[in-house]
């Protein structure tokens, strides 16, 4: 009697595992993971703070308070004041803003769009494609990742500058250089230009492999369209170790631009930006005197960089099938 209960109770559960989609199935192994869930909430609030700032704080990011230059943190200025009476917590909000829409944007571009087609058409095609789109991958990799964004903001900057400029003086539109569109499109710029091939390499493995399927064949066989085999029978098969790849890949990005931000190449004053922070008060002098300067963007920046990346070594055990 108990050998049958238990043979039943084991066919339920293999029944209940075959019916479950493998998202579904890894997102109920996700939620019993506290480390990742707690990342995710860390990421939340973070971003949302940045989304809301607006209706968070009272200050402007330019707003200056005469009377309270380098306060340390009151209950004004939650997290104090910089040199020129700036309330540091409204601007480390904008600097998260401006990193959310950095990152996603370059990630949803570059590591995602351009990526995943270049992947698929590279793997599935093979021969003068796959060749060109490798070959192309192995010399951007070839040059060290942040010297090639250098050269990117250091040569491309200047000249989409004048044209905007150009476009100001001509129309109706203003404040476009201000307003940090073209700081946005040149760090975009440059975080595309290498964010694909990590991407494209790990589509292109899935695709080799999947290519070689029955169940491709069969689709092959009926008549089934290039571009629905590519898109909607290779791709959700492969989607697992993208989901990986491409949480993990936030963690490289945040850091990329904090990068260049902190060396002038990022986001230009007077919009705030994390990188931008950091260097102001990376100095002995002022770690010593005015330490709130340095905690209050290095510790978001920190969260941002260590939540990623363990939340992106969380979904490589959730999605991982030797770990069921």
């Amino acid at each position: 009697m108990k050998l049958m209960i238990h043979d039943e109770k084991t066919e339920k559960e293999i029944t209940t595992f075959k019916n479950e989609g493998h998202i579904h199935r890894a997102f109920s192994r996700l939620v019993k993971k506290k480390l990742a869930l707690a990342c995710l909430v860390i990421l939340a609030i973070i971003y949302l703070s940045g989304i809301s700032v607006d209706f968070i704080s009272p200050y402007g990011y330019t707003d200056q308070d005469y009377t309270q230059i380098r306060q340390s943190p009151n209950s004004s200025h939650w997290l104090g004041t910089d040199r020129a009476g700036r309330d540091v917590f409204t601007r480390v909000l904008w600097g998260v803003q401006n990193t959310l829409i950095l990152t996603f944007v370059s990630m949803l571009t570059g590591g995602l769009v351009l990526g995943i087609t270049m992947g698929l058409f590279s793997g599935y095609f093979g021969g003068y494609v796959d060749a060109v789109i490798q070959r192309s991958g192995e010399v951007v990799s070839s040059i060290p990742t942040f010297f090639l964004i250098l050269i990117i903001s250091a040569t491309v900057r200047p000249r989409i500058i004048e044209f905007v400029r150009l476009i100001e003086d001509n129309t109706v539109l203003e404040g476009l250089i201000r307003g940090g569109i073209v700081d946005y499109f040149v760090i975009s710029l440059s975080l595309v230009s290498f964010g694909w091939i990590g991407t494209a390499r790990l589509v292109r493995g899935q695709i080799l492999y999947l290519k070689e399927t029955q169940f491709i064949d069969a689709a092959r066989s009926i008549g089934v369209s290039t571009f629905n085999i590519l898109f909607r029978h290779l791709l959700p098969n492969a989607i697992s170790p993208l989901i990986v790849t491409v949480t993990m890949g936030m963690g490289s990005m945040i850091g990329a631009e904090i990068f260049l931000s902190w060396i002038g190449l990022g986001i230009q004053p007077p919009r705030p930006s994390l990188g931008v922070m950091l260097w102001e008060s990376g100095n002995i002098s002022v770690i010593r005197t005015e330490p709130w300067l340095m905690f209050a963007p290095g510790t978001v920046a920190f969260l941002m960089v260590l939540s990623w990346n363990l939340l992106g070594d969380a979904l490589n055990d959730v999605f991982n099938p030797r770990t069921y």
